[in-house]
């Protein structure tokens, strides 16, 4: 497999999966900063850190996409990367969201919110608000709107009071002091529906009285004034106007109208509010206070400094407004004046865009408590829509001077109008896992939907089974047997066990272990009456199915199959008994590994995070685990043990898979694309593999799309490799959206296809050029890759669903012609 090695690859386009469209999009909202500061706050610390970003989708899931940089680096290439997914309920859809802070008190006013600092609100054109819990991925709690369907959800800038717009014309406000949700009150009803919300700056209580009190007093009030009040809340609604709202007495203050055409109401779909009281609107007549779209603006967010806005909506078309000064036409030299001019327009989705979000987020905010944020570092802008796409484009104001730094790497200027843009690749699976699998030894690929599943033989482009199933979620785990005999898969909770009988060359009928749920239940304590899994798994053999349930556990159950039976029953599963309780290496206090009872037929252990990922070794030994914590966790299956703990790395680990000519040689890929190697055997990184790790070439750490994958070249039959030694013949393909790069361990480190320039003499080169001139070599030719795994030796399955494609299922766009229209 050097060199010149010819590959056969299977470029598979015939797979129809499609990612659903990005309804909304949101950031964590930053502390407010201490009421006694009085001075504007520059937020050092913050400039190289990014929030996490939380986005909708039309099904129903909500993805929790992670910054992949540092503190200490600010540019990070990869930028979000998805790291978990929370599946929404079978029928649902997200049509809006909201982030607030659990304890706001706790946080100081430069510190950014984590995912395990917020609460996730949620709701999908019904009247049920939803609390998610992220850490677990399950719904915590809903409450009933009281006012019917939800349309439109705000939350205050002090994360303490969660509004909701109504469709009887309502304003509900819910308490979310000390982690309670809870209705608060109503204010006064208005005749049309709340489509959009947004709070105006808050005010330091007792400052509007300030006039009114006496100097003896002064001192008295001091400690109220350490209190923000909430002072006004402003709501676009669908009879041509929008409203503002008293927040103390519930009553209606102003009523301001939007244009008409021919009689028709005007809906006012996006309003934004800026610290010195300023409303902005976006209308159904393409309208931002004035002509500005062809089509319904249907999303705004405000810039970071307050100083510049951003709307779209169903023409495609992305503009900034920005405030500049102006001097006055009567008196140019003695006077000047503000005024919001249009500065730039993009079009980078190809159809309506639904959600728009900034980094960092502006707070509506006095001008004495506002934030400043530094100017050499471009916030961050991301887009969302119809289209399937996250973009995410630099959006520094065109006014800057200074060299800007742009944290996407995508060019060298940051201004929005001229930088470069980029899209976060869309994930075929959950917790930006791999949706699809092969079958290697009978040559399927499974492919797993929302709430349905095909399978597909190679390298004929027609499919031998499509199955809807009755889940109560969308699907979170599938997995297929080496042999096509196995199929699992599981929504959030619940898991399906499936025998496939060949009824011809081009049909495969299913046949459910129907009691498969019922055996798991018994081999788990405490279980619910439903559990899922976050991973599925078939061992090299096809004889065991590896389970991580979503409760914590690790399953490894035997597989056996009786041909004279019609049915596939109970006694299908079987497993062995052992009542050892083997301690965990790296576990918490108080956490166990636990194996079975000795009542019960199967391996468990319990460990304290969501796996999101798992690798079996080709000879059946060893199993790897990675979660949602970052740590990765090596089990022997002969001994059926805990075997050891790796390192908690900085980066989530997006790819695990053991080198088929050194089995206990562990492969991981990172979201920032940096790899590691583990010899699992001796419970350490082996010596020859640190200065490859360390030295990886700056264009394959730099890639945009982060890895989703890896695959090992199968070993020669006559492979006699020990992966101890200096010389170690493994081939490696990483592969993300846009790229497959090929790495040959024993290649010498240092330069490989990569670097340009090569400042050696020539002996030198000419010694290593023979070993390394074809190590990480990139090919880009691929869009976008669903998956890349070998299928046998010299033999590649490449499978694609070009963006194209995508769209080609989607309605046509909003297309106005500008000459000649009728």
């Amino acid at each position: 497999m050097e060199g010149t090695t010819t590959l056969a690859v299977h470029r598979c386009r015939f797979v129809d999966f499609s990612p659903s469209s990005v309804t909304a999009l949101a950031f964590p909202p930053l502390p407010l900063l201490s009421t006694k500061r009085k001075q504007k706050a520059t937020t050092e610390g913050m400039a190289s850190m990014f929030g996490p970003l939380i986005v909708g989708r039309a099904n129903g899931n909500i993805e929790i996409y992670e910054w992949t940089g540092s503190a200490s680096v600010v540019e990070a290439p990869q930028a979000w990367v998805l790291r978990k997914t929370l599946s929404g309920l079978i029928p649902s859809k997200v049509d809006s969201l909201a982030l607030t802070l659990k304890c706001p008190v706790d946080l100081r006013g430069d510190d950014i919110p984590s995912i395990s600092d917020l609460r996730l609100f949620s709701t999908g054109g019904g009247s049920e608000l939803i609390e998610w819990d992220m850490v677990h991925t399950t719904i915590r709690r809903s409450i009933s709107s009281q006012g019917g369907s939800i349309w439109s959800i705000a939350t205050n800038p002090a994360s303490t009071v969660l509004a909701l717009g109504c469709e009887d014309g309502s304003i509900h406000l819910l308490s979310l002091e000390y982690d309670t949700l809870r209705h608060l009150r109503r204010l006064d009803r208005s005749k049309s529906r709340i489509l959009t919300l947004a709070w105006g700056p808050p005010f330091l209580r007792g400052s509007r009285d300030r006039v009114h009190t006496t100097h003896d007093q002064d001192d008295s009030s001091d400690e109220d004034e350490d209190e923000w009040q909430d002072s006004w809340i402003v709501a676009g609604c669908s009879d041509s106007s929008l409203r503002k709202w008293d927040v103390s007495s519930g009553r209606i203050l102003d009523r301001m109208g939007t244009d008409k055409v021919k009689g028709e109401r005007t809906l006012v779909w996006a309003v934004g509010v800026l610290g010195d009281g300023t409303i902005i609107s976006g209308d159904s007549l393409g309208m931002v206070n004035f002509e500005a779209h062809g089509a319904d603006v249907l999303c705004l967010v405000v810039g970071s400094e307050g100083t510049s806005v951003y709307t779209s909506g169903i023409d495609q078309k992305v503009s900034q407004f920005s405030l500049i000064k102006s001097s006055s036409k009567s008196d140019p030299i003695s006077s000047s004046y503000t005024k919001w001019v249009r500065t730039a327009t993009k079009r980078m989705h190809s159809h309506d865009v639904r959600g728009l979000s900034m980094w960092p987020p502006y707070s509506p905010l006095p001008p004495s408590h506002q934030r400043a944020f530094r100017t050499d570092i471009a916030p961050l802008l991301v887009s969302g829509g119809l289209d399937m796409c996250i973009v995410v484009t630099p959006a520094a104001l065109p006014r800057s001077t200074a060299r800007i730094t742009n944290p996407l790497a995508t060019s060298v200027t940051a201004t929005f109008g001229d930088a470069y843009h980029r899209r976060i690749a869309y994930s075929s699976g959950v917790h930006g896992t791999v949706g699809l699998h092969l079958a290697k030894g009978a040559r399927l690929v499974l492919s797993t939907g929302d709430t349905g599943l095909a399978v597909w033989r190679l390298p004929e482009k027609f499919s031998l089974l499509e199955m809807d199933l009755r889940v109560q979620t969308n699907l979170v785990a599938s997995a297929i047997s080496d042999d096509g005999r196995w199929l699992a898969v599981s929504d959030a909770f619940e898991m399906k066990l499936f025998l496939l009988r060949t009824e011809s060359s081009i049909d495969l009928k299913p046949v459910r272990v129907r009691d498969f749920q019922a055996i798991l239940r018994e081999r788990l304590p405490d279980a619910p009456s439903t559990c899922g899994a976050s991973a599925l798994l078939f061992s090299p053999d096809c004889s065991k199915l590896i389970v991580a349930t979503t409760t914590g556990f690790v399953l490894v159950l035997d597989l056996v199959f009786d041909p004279v039976s019609a049915e596939v029953e109970g006694r299908a599963l079987t497993g062995r008994r052992n009542g050892v309780d083997h301690e965990m290496d790296g576990s918490e206090p108080g956490q166990d590994v636990h194996d079975s009872d000795s009542g019960t037929d199967d391996y468990r252990w319990t460990l304290p995070a969501m796996i999101t990922r798992m690798a079996v070794s080709p000879d059946g030994q060893w199993l790897a685990t990675t979660d949602d914590h970052m740590r990765t966790h090596i089990f022997n299956l002969d001994s059926v043990q805990h075997h050891s703990s790796l390192p908690s790395f900085p980066q989530p680990a997006h790819a695990l898979a053991f080198a088929p000519s050194a089995p206990s040689l562990l492969i991981l890929g990172f979201a920032n694309n940096t790899v590691e190697v583990y010899d699992v055997e001796v419970r350490q990184f082996p010596a020859w593999s640190r200065a490859l790790c360390a030295g990886l070439p700056k264009r394959f750490t730099h890639l945009h799309d982060a890895i989703l994958g890896v695959t090992l070249a199968p070993a020669s039959v006559d492979s006699t490799t020990d992966q101890r030694s200096e010389n170690v013949n493994v081939l490696a393909l990483f592969w993300g959206a846009t790229w497959l790069c090929k790495v040959q361990f024993d290649a010498p480190v240092g330069w490989g296809g990569f670097e340009k320039k090569r400042r050696r003499r020539r002996s030198e080169v000419a010694e290593r050029d023979r070993g390394a001139a074809h190590n990480f070599k990139l090919i880009t030719q691929y869009r976008q890759i669903l998956l890349a795994e070998f299928l046998a030796a010299g033999e590649l399955v490449v499978v694609e669903r070009p963006l194209t494609d995508v769209l080609a299922g989607l309605p046509p766009p909003y297309f106005k012609p500008k000459y000649g229209a009728s």
